[in-house]
């Protein structure tokens, strides 16, 4: 159990000094955590630096605070440290442009497992994708987790963090990217041209993509379910459509 904790909290930083400290030094901070009721002195500083930088700030209570960090003195705050520093989405763009290719993005749409988005990752890096965008609330993160399930790969895909996803969608498709939903009742997925900018939106695993979204979507595609199970699971899902896109872009043809 306590290599367990370890483990989980590796990526914790724990108390004011050490909090003020890493965002000095712009470490990159996944989510601030503070003890609800707490902003005096030197923690007033770190709130207001980490809502400029942008950093998700949390209230919980004193007691789950305690627990995160295994009996430590922590003085009401502590951060999680992200895997990897989180990119904009010029910086995706610009990677396309760089390749001389047409944006290919994948979006994740409240996914909330950190070993989804982890494999998701990883799979977008082996499939030329250019980059991942994620939600800012209710989504995994780019925490220790989802750095050790993508091998890797959060060092070579940029992922950009936003505060609203569906606007988000509208200015990729003002900048030429056509936007796919995986989902339930769309388009068979390897019958769809995904010809120029892609935009390949993935739901959470247990409500799909959001009614918000899937509107905001120019194309649905679905996979076939030949068994009992009405759906697979969302990275594996990923994996297969990202291959698709790639094997489209290649021009490598079907076997007929």
């Amino acid at each position: 159990m306590e290599n367990k904790i370890e483990k989980e909290n590796s990526d914790l930083i724990i108390g004011r000094n050490a909090v003020a400290e890493a965002l000095k030094n712009n470490r990159a901070i996944d989510t601030l955590l503070v003890s609800k009721g707490e902003k005096n002195g030197s923690l007033g500083r770190i709130l207001r630096e980490s809502k400029e930088k942008g950093i998700v700030v949390k209230e919980v209570d004193r007691k789950k605070l305690d627990q995160l960090c295994s009996g430590a003195v922590h003085q009401g705050v502590a951060a999680y440290a992200a895997a990897h520093a989180y990119a904009d989405v010029e910086d995706i763009f610009a990677l396309a442009e760089e390749r001389g290719e047409a944006p290919f993005i994948i979006i994740c749409d409240e996914l909330e497992d950190p070993h989804n988005l982890g494999a998701i990752i990883r799979s977008a890096e082996a499939g030329g994708a250019h980059g991942v965008i994620i939600p800012k609330r209710r989504n995994a993160s780019l925490n220790y987790v989802v750095g050790k399930a993508s091998a890797g790969a959060v060092e070579y895909v940029p992922v950009a963090r936003v505060a609203n996803l569906a606007s988000t969608i509208e200015e990729l498709k003002k900048r030429g990217v056509w936007i796919y939903a995986a989902d339930m009742d769309g388009e068979n997925w390897c019958q769809a041209d995904y010809a120029g900018g892609v935009g390949l939106v993935i739901g959470s695993e247990g409500r799909g993509v959001s009614r918000l979204v899937k509107e905001k979507c120019d194309f649905i595609v679905s996979l076939p379910m030949k068994g009992k199970i009405n759906s697979l699971n969302a990275s594996v899902a990923a994996g297969i459509l990202i291959y698709e896109v790639s094997r489209q872009r290649a021009g490598i043809k079907a076997k007929g």
